[in-house]
């Protein structure tokens, strides 16, 4: 009758210890999760060695250990035995519970006993009470003791749920079952009644938590093949019990089938500590830590999907499309496998812990969608940079192509945030967008700082193109009204600039207050280019001076270089010069660029030149001491900041300008006498007279005497070919003795020379080349030396316009080479 299909296992054994190994193997073993909420268990208790093992044998098909009679009459059952009902639909568990009021466990026996009817009718859905017939009407032989005290305990502990309590009379009696069912109610009723019960149950009657239902049955040993047929026609009952109208047709608060071990364990460890508490329902507590276990298998289960996986890793690397798509179907799979195994269970508890596992799945994920926000936004910034860099090359105006390429990119963004959203989360992206816009902002800021700078540097060096150069020239020029011509200059360059920068801007679409201070940079840039100009001219202002005294000393009004013939005013050139030279003086003391009249001009004339004019004719005046007006460290309606050459500089300066150009007029002076010397070869007109009427008789006999004319003649040309071989005229120039001791010295080596250049000519027959080439030598030198004297002078006044600085310029041996190399120009001149 019962094989092993009915897996019998202790679940709890005589110490109360729960035998969590063995339940869940049996578990595995009969595949129970997969039942879901189609199944039963049913309990079975009474007193020891009543035939309840026997009962559930032959009711359920199960092999729990029976009492052998002929060994006497003993515990059989220990502890808490359970077992597969066979045959049985829906499945059925079959629980065999320790006989109470049995002698082996003595005093302690009522403490297990106890429990264990808790237990069952805790975890049961049908408890069968196992009675016999003669016991009906007694208070003790009832288990009425035992259901009081289990109720009590119950109602405390737990919260009640619909139970049948099937009361099964063992070895009937004549007495008609219609009489004894009545009975039995009205003590359970009793009992009921009697209980103490909690506030919310004080008149809850007892059909809300319990069927009473009574069955008899036969004696087993007296007549077992009625027994057998009465129980057979019992089994019947138990065939779809749970559906409605079966015995357990109104159970209320069933836990599912994969939460049975963690329910039996959670019971029994509440009835161990029989703490006073007030738990919850019994179906929540188990609903909460099953569905808490789902939970977490399925977030473990997220954790390695392949799917979810692929998708981290692509989000790495990358933006992905249909992310959110992708993303809520795999979340999607494991909340609706979470609710498949979770159906059974409390529909609040199930709820929240879907929340809690849709929330933890979320935040597993949230990571990946963060990054791929990142990703977006920094694509979408990219682009930005990218089109904005291309319009901008394009000619296209910088604040219509940031304000298009800012929709386009914002545009493009909210796209890829909503394609990546998922549905179970109501994450936005406004953080990440309103970051984005702030990047583009802070881009856009900094592209236009750039190309401001690149625009204004472009016209800086413009201006310091157009203005540098014409400066320069204009300082250097020294003209009657050089700072009138540098403020025309650069009113007109840095209007122009200012135009055209205006223009080049324009696209930028700047406020008016930032492009008014623009302007003002540009125009304050262009000022101070000419400012910086001008003070880095008057750090040369000493060298300009010398070079127009020079330029105006040394050349005339056509520009060409003076002959110092003797005929011209030194005195008044001087002046003329100087007061050029202080022109420039005047021109670089301050910088001019307001208008403002000033009269630093007219103060250094007639402090530096007047003074010095009338400085003889002043000095034998007595009187008032005069007051310098050069003894100053500023000028006169000048403000400090454009004061460029303080006066006590100013006439520091002229001395030493002064000092460093009194050789030139010396030179010049020495020049005009030397001029004069040189073309007064011809004695005095008396004396021609007295030399032609005291020589006439000498006259006369070199006429009678042609010998005397053929040697005065060639004595003539010896004589021409000393002084043109010894250049005597230069060797004097250096100074009578110097030139005598020359002469001495070369006499006698040119008088050999010639003469052997003579005997040569005359062995030989020179070519006519050198024939040629040494007539014209000695013609040009006889054509040329008379002015030589001139032209040496002439150059020497000549190369002093160049060189006012270097006195060594002035020396004997570098006139004496351009008087050679520069023959031509002076006898022109």
């Amino acid at each position: 009758m019962a094989g092993d299909d009915c897996y019998p296992t202790q679940l709890i054994d005589v110490d109360g210890e729960f035998n969590v190994a063995g339940l869940d193997n049996f578990v595995r073993t009969v595949n129970l999760a997969s039942c879901g909420l189609s199944y039963a268990v049913v309990a079975i208790m009474g007193p020891q060695s009543s035939g309840k093992s026997t009962l559930m044998n032959h009711l359920f098909h199960t092999s729990f250990r029976e009492m052998d009679a002929f060994r006497g009459r003993s515990q059989t059952t220990k502890g808490i035995w359970i077992a597969k009902c066979v045959g049985i639909e829906p499945f059925t568990i079959a629980m065999d519970l320790e006989g109470t009021d049995g002698r082996e466990r003595g005093e302690d026996d009522t403490a297990f006993e106890k429990q264990s009817a808790l237990f069952a009718l805790a975890i049961s859905d049908i408890v069968l009470i196992n009675m016999w017939c003669h016991d009906i009407g007694r208070e003790q032989a009832a288990n009425k003791p035992l259901l009081k005290t289990v109720f009590q305990v119950m109602m405390r502990l737990f919260s009640p749920r619909k139970t049948t309590l099937l009361f099964v009379i063992r070895d009937k009696t004549k007495t008609p079952l219609e009489h004894l069912e009545p009975i039995l109610k009205e003590d359970i009723q009793k009992i009921w009644d009697a209980v103490r019960k909690p506030q919310a149950h004080q008149h809850t009657p007892l059909s809300e938590f319990f069927n009473v239902e009574v069955t008899a049955l036969s004696s087993y040993e007296d007549k077992e093949d009625k027994f057998k047929e009465e129980v057979a026609q019992l089994r019947q009952h138990f065939f779809h019990s749970i559906a409605p109208g079966g015995l357990a047709g109104d159970r209320r608060g069933v836990v599912p089938a994969s939460a049975f071990s963690i329910s039996a364990q959670q019971i029994w460890k509440v009835i161990r500590e029989n703490k006073d508490l007030d738990l919850p329902a019994h179906k929540v507590m188990v609903a909460t830590v099953r569905c808490e276990e789902i939970a977490n298998e399925k977030l473990n289960q997220l954790r390695s999907d392949k799917g979810w996986l692929a998708l981290e890793e692509a989000v790495q690397l990358g933006p992905v499309r249909g992310f959110g798509e992708k993303l809520s179907t795999i979340i999607d799979v494991c909340l609706s496998q979470y609710d498949e195994e979770a159906i059974f269970f409390d529909e609040s508890v199930r709820n929240a812990k879907q929340k809690q596992l849709e929330s933890k799945a979320l935040d597993l994920v949230y990571p990946a969608y963060a990054t791929l926000l990142g990703h977006i936004r920094s694509k979408a910034l990219d682009d930005f940079k990218t089109k904005l860099e291309q319009s901008l090359n394009n000619g296209e105006g910088f604040a219509s192509s940031v304000r298009t390429w800012t929709q386009s990119i914002m545009l493009e963004f909210d796209k890829g945030s909503a394609d990546a959203a998922v549905r179970h989360a109501n994450w936005g992206a406004s953080t990440v967008r309103d970051k984005l816009r702030r990047d583009i902002d802070s881009h856009t800021s900094s592209v236009c700082s750039a190309k401001l700078s690149e625009i204004t540097a472009n016209f800086e060096k413009k201006l310091a193109k157009v203005l540098t150069e014409p400066v320069e020239s204009l300082f250097e020029a020294g003209g009657k009204d050089t700072w009138l011509s540098i403020r025309e200059l650069l009113k007109r360059e840095t209007e122009a600039a200012v135009s055209e920068f205006s223009a080049s801007i324009a696209g930028f679409e700047l406020d008016e207050e930032t492009v008014e201070r623009m302007h003002h940079h540009l125009r304050d840039y262009a000022r101070k280019l000419v400012e910086n100009k001008a003070r880095e001219e008057a750090g040369k202002i000493l060298i300009r001076m010398k070079d127009r005294f020079s330029t105006v000393f040394n050349h005339d009004n056509d520009s060409l270089p003076r002959v110092w013939t003797g005929k011209e005013d030194i005195r008044a050139i001087t002046r003329d010069a100087r007061s050029a030279s202080l022109k420039l003086l005047s021109d670089m003391a301050a910088i001019r660029l307001d208008e403002k009249p000033d009269h630093i001009e007219s103060v250094l004339h007639s402090s530096l030149i007047d003074k010095t004019s009338s400085a003889t004719s002043s000095q034998y005046i007595t009187g008032e001491a005069s007051v310098d007006p050069l003894a100053s460290s500023t000028w006169k309606e000048v403000s400090p900041e454009d004061v460029l050459i303080p006066p006590v500089q100013c006439k520091a300066l002229w001395r030493q300008f002064q000092g460093e150009t009194e050789y030139t007029v010396t030179q010049a002076i020495s020049a005009q006498e030397a001029y004069k010397r040189s073309n007064n070869w011809l004695p005095p007109p008396w004396a021609i007279m007295a030399m032609v009427i005291l020589g006439f008789n000498e006259f006369m006999m070199l006429l009678k005497n042609p010998l005397y004319l053929l040697f005065i003649f060639v004595a003539y040309l010896i004589g021409k070919a000393i002084w043109v071989q010894m250049d005597i005229a230069g060797e004097f120039r250096h100074g009578t003795l110097p030139g005598l001791l020359s002469i001495s010295s070369r006499f006698l080596p040119t008088v050999m020379n010639l003469i052997k250049r003579l005997a040569e000519e005359a062995q030989g027959n020179p070519t006519p080349e050198e024939s040629q080439g040494s007539a014209s030598q000695i013609y040009r030198n006889q054509v040329h030396r008379p002015d030589l004297v001139s032209s040496s002078i002439s150059n020497s006044a000549v190369s002093s316009v160049g060189s006012s600085g270097d006195d060594n310029e002035y020396s004997t041996t570098n006139l004496s080479h351009r008087r050679r190399t520069h023959v031509p120009e002076a006898e022109f001149s």
